[in-house]
């Protein structure tokens, strides 16, 4: 199968293949075809070779599985510790996140408020 899709092979059936509504290599021209086939022995060896690459590629991907699940508990633990504060060091005189979110709702209020009255005086 490596051979059939090697360059070496392919410009051997680029050279003599014709075409109608599809390329084809007519039977006679298949006979000229020159095949390299490797001893049995290095087949197998090739073959064993592969077949210690794919485990291997195998593992990797079982291990990047496993590391993005991990990646995704360490966002949501840093998530979770900086909401409650405990990534750096707090400074005593900053006013509570719960205040800081009222101020904000409130502030956000108001410009709502202002925007309407702006709107009906524009009618």
């Amino acid at each position: 199968m490596w051979f059939l899709v090697s360059p070496k092979f392919i410009l051997q059936t680029e050279a003599i293949k014709s075409q109608t509504t599809r390329d084809f290599i007519p039977i006679t021209n298949q006979y000229t075809l020159f095949h390299l086939i490797p001893p049995l022995q290095e087949q197998l060896e090739i073959v064993r070779r592969l077949e210690s690459l794919l485990n291997f590629l195998i593992e990797i991907e079982k291990q990047y599985l496993s590391s993005q699940q991990d990646l995704a508990k360490l966002d949501q633990s840093i998530l979770a510790k900086a909401f409650r504060g405990e990534l750096v060091p707090q400074d005593p005189n900053d006013e509570p996140a719960a205040v800081l979110l009222d101020r904000i709702r409130a502030e956000r209020e108001k410009l709502a408020g202002a925007k309407k009255t702006t709107a009906k005086g524009k009618q």
